[in-house]
């Protein structure tokens, strides 16, 4: 958590009043023990009934003062356990948006969220028991013992025997239960990655008919989880028999021995109470210190999580120029390039090729042939092990971030839509695009005729994932989003799957006529998709099998004949 402390700079203040405010109130709960021995001893023994409610005042006041304390104290604990948590989502969702997709792939989706969420709430409860508790329990144990000695010092050897033992039943158990803790934040991750897949693929488990297959498996999990924090709970549920046994025999001893001070005039009645009184008070600060460690070990596992993700440094690293000064290059351009996403296998493997300036570039192969991989090059999502990418002639490691990709409209593969309004989702595109661009790109995309069909037209309601449209119309909506800023390279990662072969023609026919001088990549497992290309590429199990026009391919590419032939005629491959 020390590495975390940057987060709390802004809360100086309430870092110092909140606790120095709990330690007020600790003073005024010492002091309550002796006002009450002081009523015991003086009202009510002589029967002074107006002392007893002057006393009784007195202590109504200190608790109304203690209060007021204690509420300035978990104000400050909430205004800082709230902004730190509020500082490091922030922090880490910047963070995670500059990773690239090797280290996003290396983390995963599931564990990150729950990282963001159930990790920093974690934080947030050991910040504000930090601010709460630390220094006040620590405080009303040494206070018990210091008040205990100035009213006996006999009697407070009982207090320095049972203080001792607390602690080391506390020592015990939670010595043993901290490694659990750990293991139940990794079973967290576990269960969230099954909840997710459970709910994203929920069509797909229904048509499938493993409804129990699934629960069994969230079962599981589940029941890992149960177990481990069932074992945690057995050995936490041992502190209060074992604590209370110990202040018990303590209470015991000191009503024992000094029953007999009493008797001979060494103690007073009242004194008796208040040393009960702060036996009391000691149990309840260790249990309080019990809580603390638990909460403080949960808190270091998760501050361990939060931080592997801040120390995650990203692979692709970001450029500083914003345009290239080379005239007359390609707009893309490969260079002997070699990827691979683990140690393993090359995805892609000594690829080059060139895409000038309004050229329609087709990439087409089987399925795993690295037609994707390759394309997530050109925006830099990944960086090559070997070879480079150069856009405009100059490498796409030397770009801003942002100045590359502002020359990139890219339709993912997974058409993915955004809540909000069919407009909101096309604004992504170009932020000021007018009520014309939108059209202009919703009738190239195809989109226009069932956008306008709707009653309230680009003001339509998207819900999450765009589920209330079917899988084409979220394509042609993201081809739409592509294609609205004009960009310099428009990537189609086989966007146009879900379209029937009118509508892909269609949508072809609209491209090649609407965005001519843009340089087009069209990723397809379509053969009548890429064949019109001025170019195409053709995958073979990450190797580049051949680069040429349909008709060149056809005659000097087996790998291209092949596919053609599955899809077409022989006739058709000549026309």
């Amino acid at each position: 958590m020390f590495k975390l402390r940057r987060f709390l700079k802004s809360y100086i203040l309430q870092l110092i009043v909140g606790p120095i405010c709990k330690l007020i109130e600790a003073i005024f709960e010492l002091i309550v023990p002796l006002v009450m021995a002081d009523i015991i001893d003086t009202g009510v023994k002589s029967g002074d009934y107006g002392y007893v409610w002057r006393q009784g005042g007195v202590m109504i006041l200190l608790a109304a003062l203690g209060l007021g304390f204690a509420l300035v104290c978990q104000k400050s604990a909430s205004i800082v356990s709230q902004g730190f948590g509020t500082k490091i989502r922030n922090a880490m969702l910047k963070h995670i948006n500059t990773l690239s997709h090797r280290e996003l792939d290396k983390l995963g989706t599931p564990s990150l969220i729950t990282r963001m969420t159930n990790d920093i709430n974690q934080l947030q409860i050991a910040v504000a028991m930090l601010i709460r508790l630390v220094i006040r329990a620590p405080f009303l144990v040494i206070g018990a013992l210091i008040m205990a000695m100035t009213i006996d010092i006999n009697l407070s050897l009982i207090f320095l025997i049972a203080a001792p033992l607390l602690a080391i039943v506390l020592y015990i158990v939670m010595s043993r239960s901290v490694p659990f803790f750990n293991s139940i934040q990794s079973s967290l991750d576990k269960l969230s990655l099954i909840t997710r897949e459970n709910l994203a693929g929920n069509r797909v488990i229904r048509a499938f008919s493993k409804q129990e297959s699934e629960k069994q498996r969230f079962n599981e999990k589940s029941d890992e989880l149960t177990k481990t924090a069932i074992t945690v709970g057995k050995l936490s549920a041992l502190l209060n028999p074992i604590t209370y046994v110990i202040i018990n025999i303590a209470i015991i001893a000191i009503v024992w021995f000094g029953g007999g001070y009493v008797y001979t005039g060494e103690l007073t009645q009242g004194e008796i109470i208040a040393l009960v009184n702060y036996m009391t008070q000691i149990l309840l600060a260790m249990i309080v210190v019990a809580n603390l460690v638990v909460i403080f070990t949960k808190a270091a596992a998760s501050a361990n999580r939060v931080n592997e993700v801040f120390a995650t440094e990203t692979s692709v690293i970001e450029g500083v120029k914003t345009e290239s000064n080379i005239e007359n290059a390609p707009m893309i351009e490969f260079k002997d390039v070699s990827f691979a996403y683990g140690e393993g296998k090359y995805a892609l493997e000594n690829i080059s090729f060139t895409a000038n300036k309004g050229e329609t570039i087709g990439i087409i192969g089987g399925t795993g042939s690295g037609k994707s991989t390759l394309i997530n090059l050109i925006p830099r999502f990944y960086d090559p092990q070997k070879g480079s990418v150069l856009i405009s002639g100059m490498s796409a490691a030397d770009y801003t971030f942002s100045s590359l990709r502002d020359k990139i409209g890219i339709a993912p593969q997974k058409a993915v839509l955004f809540s909000g309004t069919i407009k909101s989702n096309l604004l992504w595109g170009n932020k000021n695009a007018s009520d014309e661009d939108i059209e202009w790109a919703l009738r190239v995309s195809q989109s226009y005729e069932f956008v306008s069909k709707l009653s309230d037209g680009v003001e339509h309601e998207v819900l999450a994932g765009g589920k209330n449209f079917s899988g084409g119309q979220r394509q042609r909506l993201t081809i739409a989003r592509a294609i609205i800023s004009h960009p310099e390279i428009l990537i189609l990662d086989d966007s146009a799957s879900a379209l029937d072969f009118a509508t892909d023609a269609a949508l072809r026919r609209a491209l090649a006529v609407e965005t001519s001088g843009i340089t087009a990549v069209i990723v397809s497992q379509r053969v009548g998709t890429v064949r019109y290309s001025d170019k195409i590429l053709v995958l073979d199990d990450g190797e580049l099998a051949g680069v040429g026009t349909h008709e060149e391919l056809f005659k000097n590419c087996e790998v291209y004949k092949e596919i053609c032939l599955s899809q077409l005629s022989a006739d058709e491959t000549e026309n």
